[in-house]
């Protein structure tokens, strides 16, 4: 049976837009998570896994999250698309999937 990637083999690689992308959506305040969408459908596909709620494309992205509850929608889009400017060339398409309800620390709703 064939080995699966050696994670070894990245040590000093170059991250993948896909992840530095996935980073700064995430590190933007009111962002809870990425969603795969619907039918988990959002993805990069990378050799041997997928980032999910990232599509590249060329030129732009889409990025789809999950909000918290009493973040404001179209700031947030706006800072998402601020945060992802310096990695991105073109448009930059950021769906709102879902927003957590009020009180509530799980993680998002997975995609079916």
């Amino acid at each position: 049976m064939p080995a699966g990637p050696d994670p070894e083999d990245d040590v000093g690689a170059e991250p993948e837009v896909a992840d530095v992308v996935a980073a700064a959506v995430l590190a933007v305040p009111g962002v809870h998570d990425l969603h795969a969408g619907v039918a988990g459908e959002v993805a990069t596909y990378l050799p041997g896994r997928r980032v999910n709620g990232i599509r590249m494309r060329e030129p732009g992205c889409s990025i789809h999250v999950v909000l918290d509850w009493g973040t404001p929608v179209l700031d947030t889009t706006d800072a998402v698309r601020a945060a992802v400017r310096p990695y991105v060339s073109g448009p930059i398409d950021v769906t709102v999937e879902d927003i957590l309800p009020p009180g509530s620390t799980g993680s998002a709703p997975a995609a079916l």
